[in-house]
């Protein structure tokens, strides 16, 4: 490995990491713009990572929260909980 060679690798990455700065705050303008606009910023952060998740793991995981959630008695204001819970007695009977 060269000096020459070293100090263009060095270089690139510092002009990555400076392109990552600005998409950096390119981001939070646009979260700003979107809580300006009445919209909650930590939920568009929610929705931006599922949207990047496996459709079949995003799945998995909304079921295994729904399980954990049930067990936790965390939807018993939902429909589904109301089911559920309905379910759990009948078959206690």
């Amino acid at each position: 490995m060269t000096n020459n060679q070293l100090q263009a690798i060095v270089e690139r990455i510092e002009k990555l990491e400076d392109d990552r700065s600005i998409l950096a705050e390119d981001i939070k303008d646009i979260y700003l713009e979107a809580k300006s606009s009445g919209y909650d910023p930590k939920i568009i952060k929610k929705l931006v990572a599922l949207r990047k998740k496996d459709p079949s793991k995003l799945a998995e995981e909304e079921a295994l929260l729904d399980t954990y959630k049930a067990a936790l008695g965390m939807l018993a204001d939902t429909p589904l909980g109301r089911a559920a819970m309905e379910r759990e007695q009948r078959d206690s009977l």
